[in-house]
């Protein structure tokens, strides 16, 4: 049974889809006036996760993340280099495809705001003809009022929002918490002709229309980071419901801030770092396990000694494996070995993993218990007994950690020996004093040096004038 914690209720609930072994998924993504930051990967990362599991589970997933490519920012970016709005979207889609590409993310639907705005005028004459919006010259706005159970999603009360509402005073409108709906359309800015003139769509309606339209009246799972969660989700759901015939997105799910020196990183405070420019230095393997070493809902912080001991935690997990199919490639021996306890670590490592992810995609605990058979299979492969049974255990743990860190964390693995920098020397000079007891006719010496050599996985080849050697595969 799969919970999860949902911001509406404040609490784990059991997961319940719409349809029987469907999830429908909508996750809120990119405005593309920038290349995004390592804080937008960390949902982007974490939602891939949950579909992974999901499907590990035998669902059928559809996953779907909008592109906004219009919007204020979009205008005001466009407006500084001197250059079309279509440029600086055009630019900024493929930076996000190309950045967001290396981070191993199976395949989602991405539909532009652009691409939808029939949509959105439909919904917004719908709210108008049920008396939730209103127009004033050319714009039209939800009024929050209307809808009884504004900010059950934040948890706030009206009365709060509006003594503390740092809204820029409208006084066409009915309340400062009202939000746009559509906009009319100034000089210069892009728009689209609508029954109240020409103007283009506000940005939280964009969501609400793009979600209905792929995922239905009602579908499963909304997330997104939690600095969403008001006022742009509230705003979904206000608008939603009283668009709609549904009860909108059964479970809300919002991701903790990645912080740097304790601050949330963001692009407005300059407190932050372009994910392409951290991929210059960091492999994307290191920085998704990074994200999915704590829970998706806790503050992580960003550092080099974060990324650092991720980096360590990974090349053991990879290490690990290769030293078991190096070990697994020599012939089992007729013993009587005592495996009980590492093949109850092996059913430990799936309960614990799936208990952890079963309750509220806990990829902290699924962490743990990778590396509590990493530790096992290390303790068994040090003991050099090799006997059918021991073999057997070995090979389903490789299957097993391979299943969990690869297919379902998504985290790339380099399983291919590699021997790099002092190590290459070492091995060059180890074949120098071969050589050299080749030439004093020392041959049982050499032919250790052979043995002991193709025992760690590399193979040597004599030449005419120098010995080669090459990594076992």
């Amino acid at each position: 049974m799969i919970k999860i914690y949902n911001t509406m209720s404040a609490k784990l609930e059991e997961f319940k889809p719409v349809e029987d072994g469907k999830v429908s998924m909508y996750v809120c993504g990119p405005t593309v006036y920038n290349y995004i930051h390592i804080g937008n990967a960390r949902p982007i990362i974490f939602f891939d996760t949950v579909r992974r599991y999901f499907e590990y589970k035998g669902y059928d997933v559809k996953y779907v993340s909008n592109f906004t490519d219009v919007d204020d920012k979009i205008i005001k970016k466009a407006n500084e280099e001197n250059v079309s709005i279509d440029e600086i979207v055009k630019r900024y889609i493929n930076g996000f495809i190309e950045d967001t590409g290396k981070l191993n993310l199976r395949e989602v639907i991405r539909p532009k705001a652009t691409e939808n705005i029939g949509e959105m005028i439909k919904m917004i004459k719908e709210l108008e003809s049920k008396g939730y919006a209103y127009a004033v010259e050319g714009d039209v706005y939800f009024e929050v009022e209307k809808y009884e159970e504004y900010a059950a999603l934040s948890h706030h009360k009206i009365e709060d929002l509006k003594s503390g509402a740092r809204i820029d005073i409208d006084e066409r409108k009915k309340s400062p918490l009202d939000f746009a709906l559509w906009k009319s359309a100034k000089e210069g800015e892009p728009f689209w002709n609508s029954p109240w003139g020409k103007g283009r769509p506000g940005w939280h309606i964009e969501c609400s229309a793009m979600s209905k339209k792929y995922l239905g009246d009602t579908f499963d799972i909304h997330g997104g980071g939690q600095d969403l969660i008001f006022p742009h989700h509230e705003n979904e759901i206000a608008q939603s419901k009283c668009s709609n015939h549904g009860e909108y997105a059964k479970y809300w799910m919002h991701n903790g801030y990645l912080n740097i020196r304790g601050e949330k990183m963001s692009k407005s405070s300059g407190n932050f770092f372009l994910l392409r420019d951290i991929l210059d230095k960091v492999e994307p393997k290191v920085l998704r396990f990074f994200m999915l070493s704590a829970h998706y809902r806790k503050p992580i912080d960003f550092s080099e000694e974060e990324l650092s001991m991720a980096k360590t935690a990974v090349e053991r997990i990879e290490n690990t494996l290769i030293r078991a199919e190096e070990f697994l490639k020599e012939n089992s021996q007729e013993i009587n070995e005592d495996i009980s306890e590492f093949l109850l670590v092996l059913e430990k490592t799936k309960e614990k993993f799936e208990e952890g992810m079963n309750e509220d995609f806990n990829s902290a605990i699924a962490v743990g218990a990778v590396f509590e058979l990493v530790k096992e299979m290390n303790r068994y492969i040090d003991n050099s007994k090799k006997s059918k049974e021991g073999l057997q255990a070995l090979r389903n743990s490789v299957e097993l950690i391979k299943l969990i860190v690869i297919e379902i964390l998504g985290v790339e693995l380099n399983l291919e020996m590699k021997v790099e920098g002092l190590a290459n020397e070492l091995i060059e000079l180890i074949l120098d004093i071969r050589t050299s007891a080749k030439r004093d006719k020392n041959y049982g010496l050499a032919d250790e040096i052979r043995n002991k050599l193709l025992g760690l996985g590399i193979e040597i080849k004599d030449g005419k004038d120098k010995t080669a050697w090459t990594l076992k595969k």
